[in-house]
């Protein structure tokens, strides 16, 4: 099988070691090669089949909120035709450690359409806060995801301020709460057919999840996500992936370790997908055949 790029050596060794095994166990060993938790929560819409670990316990979301965010003002602009258009003003004291786009907009702002594509393609954390912002504050980003099935979702502050403790609830999900908002937002009804394709397609151009779950799937596959990194070695992922003439695959992966300086571990993530999809592979056979 052929990667978009290679996974550790470790990552690989639990793979070789585990292959055979169900993958509740490879999971569990993984965990254990890196002293962090895997939270996961996987839909193959082919077959049905799910896969869980930790799914119903809560992870620091950091910028995977990206997705709620955007998605609730896009979700705004049906009441407002012209929402998106609107040109959202902002100074060098709005700027903060990541702003690679509105960095470069400061003397023309920008629109919130744009914002929300620096929020979701670069993961810019100016762009992101203007939209809370502009929507009320996270707690009306919290209560949009509530209106879409999210209990979990609990979103307490800006980006830049988000909580990264695993031992506190603000600022958390559970990765089958945010897989099943993924799902709803990209291939179910909770936004109309031009919104969903407008986020899906902002989420195929991240520039920030080539080392994580696109490190985990094979050439040819396409992949539309959401990253999210902070202390404790938080890795996270969320996302949609299409192999070639299959329907697609679900993926929220949340990572955490019990250090707080820890480095955040791509290739966990990666080898995390690449787990899940030789699973799935075992009852469908449209994945069996593009993995072989």
């Amino acid at each position: 099988m052929k990667y978009l790029s290679l996974l550790s050596v470790l990552s690989f060794a639990c793979l070789s070691a585990f292959a055979n095994t169900p993958p509740q166990t490879q999971l569990d060993q993984l965990e254990k090669s890196f002293d962090g938790e895997i939270g996961l929560y996987a839909m193959d819409t082919n077959t049905n089949q799910m896969i869980a670990h930790r799914a119903n316990e809560r992870f620091p979301v950091q910028s995977t909120m990206k997705l709620i965010a955007v998605a609730a003002l896009l979700k705004q602009s049906d009441q407002n035709p012209n929402l998106l258009q609107e040109n959202i003003h902002y100074t060098k004291k709005d700027l903060m450690t990541w702003c690679p786009v509105t960095g470069q907009h400061i003397a023309t702002g920008m629109t919130l359409e744009a914002l929300s594509e620096a929020a979701m393609t670069y993961s810019d954390n100016v762009a992101a806060n203007l939209i809370m912002k502009k929507m009320g504050g996270p707690q009306s980003v919290t209560a949009f995801a509530r209106s879409i099935g999210n209990s979990s979702f609990n979103v307490k502050h800006y980006e830049g301020n988000l909580n990264s403790n695993p031992h506190n609830i603000e600022d958390t999900s559970t990765p089958k709460d945010m897989a099943d908002s993924l799902q709803s937002l990209t291939l179910g009804n909770g936004l109309i057919p031009t919104q969903r394709a407008q986020l899906i397609g902002w989420m195929k151009n991240n520039t920030t999840g080539y080392k994580r779950i696109r490190a985990g799937v094979p050439i040819g596959w396409v992949v539309a996500d959401k990253t999210g990194s902070g202390e404790y070695g938080i890795a996270n992922d969320i996302g949609i992936l299409w192999a070639p003439a299959c329907k697609p695959i679900v993926l929220a992966i949340y990572t955490v370790q019990n250090k707080q300086t820890a480095q955040s571990r791509d290739d966990v993530v990666a080898a995390t997908t690449n787990i899940i999809l030789n699973t799935f592979a075992k009852q469908d056979t449209c994945l069996k055949v593009k993995l072989a």
